[in-house]
């Protein structure tokens, strides 16, 4: 970490405190400018990596937060549940979940329905648009418009490459890397086959910002531009630099030397760095020519975010701490301690040199990504995806019936409205 950065710090987290401490109108100097606390208990859902020992993120956390709130006198009680285990736990009886819990944005829709997650605050609000990307901020954002979670990382994709085989500018074209190297990709993934039809075709789902299910799933420049990337995909399956990633084969791939590339996300970082060695190298999406243009290939993004129990004794207590814990000091920290990417635009300056995970991350996320929507609609997406996919790998799919096929597809899709 440059020393430029850590000079800075000192008054991005001062402001953060400050910040933190003004969520839901409340303030430091409240009840304790009197000499009187206040006794609060807070319950606290987090992932087991977040409170493994003593010295763990969430005890810093909670610890700096009692600083920073000295109007309280809090009893903590944590308890292990996963960001992807949250909403299961959550609907099973919102009055008895915890006060505080951490989730994955795509369950936004289904904690809404259970009224199970409050509304964020002005201050809480304000702290999430000024620290996010507006694809973060759409993330935790539902069909009312209001804000329902402070994102603390993003959940996308991007490509992990051999930079004993490729350069930096090689890795910017799919199709260069597929004359100089080996590739794989999921194409019968159906969270990574939307990449080439969003910018080539126009793939839209449920209007601008993913909520509305009336608008459905688009293929807004038509069929005729859908069918072109069904071929150019067509054309990739059959050429043979190219593999599919089938259930997680291109790792193994790769660690065999029999690929130079895989597309996955910052969970298998040390993974890909153990079989790439002095090889490994991450960059964002690259582009693929089609019709003689390069297109973007663009991910789903989400993200992992706080929120609170609006069914919280201490309701007032929970918001603030969940802000707290969506804060540019608690991102850091995050960073720092688990190697967490942060959403904080603040904080990009804090990755270091070599987390090439991190840095295309972030890439992906401002230049190269689409919100996954959170409405329920966009369940009917995923099966017929993954078909679609395995029928071009299965040659059920080829150049001669592109188009009927695509059209099929199309029609489908366009009648997944909520």
């Amino acid at each position: 970490m440059s020393m430029t950065w850590k000079k800075a710090f000192g008054l991005i987290a001062a402001s953060a405190v400050a910040l933190s401490m003004s969520a839901c109108g409340g303030s430091a100097g409240g009840n304790s400018a009197s000499g009187k606390t206040e006794d609060v208990s807070l319950s606290v859902w987090a992932p087991q990596e977040d409170q493994a020992d003593g010295n763990s993120w969430l005890a810093k956390m909670e610890e700096s937060f009692e600083k920073a709130h000295p109007e309280y006198k809090i009893t903590w009680k944590n308890d292990v549940v996963s960001e992807g285990d949250a909403k299961t736990k959550v609907e099973t009886d919102p009055t008895a979940a915890a006060d505080v819990y951490m989730f994955a944005n795509d369950q936004l829709g289904g904690l809404l329905d259970a009224e199970a997650i409050g509304e964020l605050g002005e201050n809480e609000a304000k702290q999430v648009k000024e620290q996010n990307e507006a694809s973060m901020v759409d993330s935790v954002t539902g069909t009312d418009g209001k804000i329902y979670g402070v994102p603390f990382t993003s959940n996308t994709w991007f490509m992990y490459y051999n930079s004993k085989k490729f350069s930096a500018d090689d890795v910017k074209s799919l199709d260069t890397m597929l004359e100089k190297g080996k590739v794989s990709f999921p194409l019968d993934n159906s969270w990574f086959i939307q990449s080439f039809y969003t910018k080539g075709a126009g793939l839209t789902f449920f209007g601008d910002k993913g909520n509305d299910a009336a608008k459905g799933i688009t293929f807004a420049d038509g069929d005729a531009a859908a069918t072109a990337v069904t071929k150019y995909l067509v054309g990739l399956a059959n050429n043979p630099n190219f593999m599919d990633d089938a259930e997680g084969s291109g790792l193994g791939a790769l660690k065999a030397g029999d690929t130079d590339v895989v597309f996955s996300g910052t969970w298998d970082a040390a993974s890909v760095k153990e079989a790439l060695g002095d090889g490994y190298a991450a960059a964002k999406l690259p582009t693929y020519k089609l019709d003689g243009k390069d297109v973007q290939m663009e991910a789903f993004a989400g993200s992992k975010a706080v929120a609170y129990n609006p069914h919280a004794k201490n309701a007032k207590a929970a918001a603030q701490f969940a802000a707290f814990l969506g804060s540019t000091e608690a991102q850091k920290a995050h960073y720092e301690m688990r190697g967490i990417v942060p959403t904080d635009k603040s904080l990009s300056d804090s990755i270091t040199d070599d987390d090439f995970a991190a840095k295309a991350q972030l890439e992906v996320i401002s230049e190269a990504s689409i919100l996954q929507p959170t409405i329920s609609a966009m369940g009917s997406w995923w099966d017929p995806a993954k078909a679609f996919g395995k029928g071009i790998l299965n040659k059920e799919i080829t150049e001669a019936t592109a188009e009927a096929q695509t059209q099929k597809w199309s029609e489908q899709l366009a009648k997944m409205v909520g």
